[in-house]
């Protein structure tokens, strides 16, 4: 997991190397943590992706509309 820090620290390389220029082991550092950055990025969006259910073909089993949905919310929102 990416925490705040880092993300401070990516920031704060990103400044220098357009400043000053990094040193070689200041590079090697931020790409590190930029592939760190991006992993982390592309897990959180699978899991996100992975809790979506698509129930287009429930509504076709169960002989209901789309609008029958709606209705439905709407009552437990009463």
């Amino acid at each position: 997991m990416i925490t705040k820090e880092k993300i401070n620290r990516i920031n704060q390389l990103s400044r220098k190397s357009k400043t000053s220029g990094l040193t070689e082991d200041e590079k090697a550092e931020q790409q590190l943590l930029r592939r760190e950055y991006i992993d982390s990025f592309k897990a959180n969006l699978k899991a996100q992706l992975d809790q979506i259910e698509i129930v287009e073909g429930i509504e076709k089993e169960e002989g209901r509309d789309k609008n029958d949905y709606v209705v439905e919310i709407e009552d437990e929102l009463s």
